[in-house]
């Protein structure tokens, strides 16, 4: 029985973690475990990470009140499981405005009138173009699977091409004002907002709340102190993350990072498929091979333009139709994943890079009719050792 218990509280937290918002018509089995075990779930968060559980009979929301993540934390409710971009956050925060004290019931064109509304009051301005009547649809979608909105009639995907269309959705007001953090609620500007919410005082539990969130905690993000504290009780992180959400903890001279080995914890998973997985897995190995861990923009170009034309046959055609922007979604990447770091002009590859330092090789071949078959075979030897400094940490 412990066990069993034990095995549900962390896949609960596991979930919480992964999904600080969940409703119960959505999720209703792990609902269930997550009412069953409210008090030790609220006990483990609050405690060793400084966040709050609150459940009700409906919707269970986690504020993670500790730290200010580093990265993008919306994910467009899409496919291809982007990060929202500024105006789809900014239209959505509009939207959570506008319908926070009600109606329950609204048309769809009243709640475009209420948004413009808000939006003239925050001194924000909003067009009529597709591109943003599409961020509009975007931000509604994302409360729709959110479960803080329902299409009662008609479809709002008609809105993007037709700025007459209406729809009919009702909106939960309860769950929109679960949405945002305390912090909120008591800061008067943008910059108070972050120091509010980002609990540095809170020592123990901000380091830890950085390991659980962010892929890598290097040790220029923490004071001396700090770093102190995390190596002196390292056996305890280790020992705590694993009972939670059963991490593993890679302990290096340059940080500390907390692994999931099934990778279901992550909403981006590295490496990956497809072209951009594998040209971000080249870049790292090219960026590995230079004499300096920086290289400016107009050397990652240059070279990038030539990893575009040894591996054409693989990748895709529309990517490197367009290389500056296909440059910039691998660069946009390994920023996300803390791998890469710019500052102006200047790429710097960052030591956890080194746990993707694979050798690639490329094979030539000879046809049966003497055709050159040159990178018709990738092949990847799953090598992490390295001879450069680096290549301490990973």
């Amino acid at each position: 029985m412990v066990e069993r218990g034990t095995d549900a509280l962390q896949m609960a937290a596991r979930h919480l973690l992964q999904h600080p918002f969940t409703c119960r018509e959505q999720h209703p089995d792990l609902f269930a475990v997550i009412r069953r075990h409210e008090q030790d779930l609220d006990r483990w968060f609050t405690q060793r990470l400084g966040y709050r559980l609150h459940v009700s009979s409906f919707t269970a929301r986690l504020f993670k009140t500790t730290i200010v993540p580093h990265r993008p934390v919306l994910l467009a409710p899409t496919s291809s499981h982007r990060a929202m971009s500024q105006r789809e956050c900014t239209l959505l925060t509009l939207i959570l405005a506008a319908v926070a004290a009600g109606p329950r019931v609204i048309s769809l064109r009243d709640l475009i009138d209420d948004v413009r509304t808000a939006a003239a009051d925050a001194e924000v301005t909003l067009s009529n173009e597709p591109v943003e009547r599409r961020a509009f649809i975007v931000a509604l979608k994302w409360m729709i699977q959110a479960g803080m909105a329902t299409e009662l009639h008609e479809h709002i995907d008609r809105y993007e091409q037709d700025a007459e269309a209406d729809a009919i959705l009702e909106i939960d007001p309860d769950r929109v004002g679960l949405l945002p953090l305390p912090a909120l609620g008591r800061a008067e500007t943008a910059d108070g907002l972050l120091d509010r919410s980002d609990r540095r005082v809170m020592m123990r539990q901000w380091i830890r709340a950085q390991l659980v969130e962010n892929t890598v905690v290097y040790r220029s993000d923490l004071a001396e102190h700090e770093w102190s504290e995390l190596r002196r009780r390292i056996g305890e992180e280790v020992a705590l993350l694993d009972q939670m959400f059963d991490l593993r903890v890679e302990t290096r001279a340059e940080g500390v990072a907390a692994i999931d080995p099934t990778g279901q914890l992550s909403d981006r998973n590295f490496p990956s498929s497809g072209t951009l997985g594998h040209a971000a897995l080249i870049f790292i190995e090219w960026m590995m091979t230079q004499s300096e861990v920086e290289v400016s923009m107009n050397e990652a170009q240059s070279a990038f333009s030539l990893m575009a034309e040894q591996h054409s046959r693989h990748w895709s055609k529309t990517k490197t139709a367009q290389l500056p922007s296909f440059l910039n979604e691998v660069i946009a990447l390994l920023l996300d994943l803390r791998l890469l770091m710019v500052s102006g002009d200047t790429l710097t590859l960052l030591p956890a890079a080194a746990r993707y330092n694979l050798v690639t090789t490329v094979e030539d071949r000879q046809g049966a009719q003497g055709r050159d078959t040159s990178a018709d075979v990738d092949s990847v030897n799953d090598d992490y050792e390295s001879d450069d400094p680096q290549g301490s940490l990973w």
